[in-house]
């Protein structure tokens, strides 16, 4: 999908490097009081990987995104994002890199007095950067992408819960991110409306080549983004050979007690003999 330019102020500390993964995660430990979140995990998210975690309530989930944008700090270990050491960073370079990540939260988080139009545009409008025609041009072209053009007028509470998921990922895409993260983005949703949204997100990943994180409670959710492509002759996801399957860029992370116990690909997490994991799946 095309869109104008996107002038960002880069962070003086960014390795450019098309190869290197686009998060990593160093032996990061994180405690609230008493309470062990994340316990020495380490992982990478490869550039054009979608990476889904799952784990039981409270098991850190969402916990990795907050440390993924900053917005909280490890009690130890180090986290990259974008080629950068973002562990102690400043907040003034923290934005700069904010710039390049999407981020589509739990209940969407639209703002309710404003417009669809307006919610999608914010983050431009807030950047200041980009033109009046420019930003009209791109929320006409991410609304088409997510197939909402026609409620571009609409506020939030003459929206489905289906169709205000889809404005966040509108807003989340606007300027093209180099990362994104997606918070539960099917909770609370029926299981088609679910559907309309995972295809969303394999259109994104397949189209656009997006690295992202996807955090849910949705097992099938992560199964149907490893087993379908998006097939831009009919628009519509479809459901790949299992040949095909082994090319998707798509795995699984599974939280246990703030440890990995599993980071592979669709194929070996079916295929575990680990209990738990078994039982978790089943």
């Amino acid at each position: 999908m095309g869109a104008p330019p996107i002038v960002a102020e880069e962070p003086s500390r960014a390795i450019q490097d098309a190869a290197s993964p686009v998060i990593v995660f160093e032996d990061v430990s994180l405690a609230f009081d008493d309470k062990v979140v994340l316990d020495g995990i380490s992982f990478q998210l490869e550039r054009g990987e979608t990476k889904a975690i799952f784990g039981v309530a409270g098991s850190g989930k969402s916990t990795i995104l907050k440390l993924a944008m900053g917005l909280i700090r490890p009690d130890s270990g180090r986290v990259h994002v974008l080629g950068v050491d973002i562990t102690n960073m400043n907040q003034k370079d923290l934005f700069a890199l904010r710039r390049k990540i999407g981020m589509v939260f739990q209940e969407s988080a639209l703002f309710d007095s404003l417009t669809v139009r307006e919610n999608v545009a914010f983050r431009l409008l807030e950047e200041g950067d980009v033109s009046e025609a420019d930003i009209e041009k791109r929320v006409l072209e991410v609304l088409s992408f997510v197939e909402l053009e026609k409620t571009i007028d609409m506020f939030p509470s003459e929206l489905s819960g289906g169709m205000r998921r889809r404005v966040a990922i509108a807003r989340a895409i606007i300027n093209e991110p180099e990362l994104l993260l997606y918070d539960s983005p099917t909770g609370g949703l029926d299981p088609v409306t679910s559907t309309t949204i995972v295809e969303l997100i394999i259109k994104q990943r397949d189209v656009a080549k997006t690295s992202s994180l996807f955090v849910t409670h949705r097992l099938q959710d992560a199964f149907t983004m490893a087993t379908y492509g998006f097939d831009r002759k009919t628009n519509h996801m479809q459901p790949l050979s299992p040949s095909a399957r082994e090319t998707v860029p798509m795995c699984f992370l599974l939280l246990r007690d703030g440890k990995i116990i599993f980071n592979g690909d669709a194929h070996e997490l079916a295929q575990s003999k680990d209990e738990y994991i078994r039982e978790y799946i089943s």
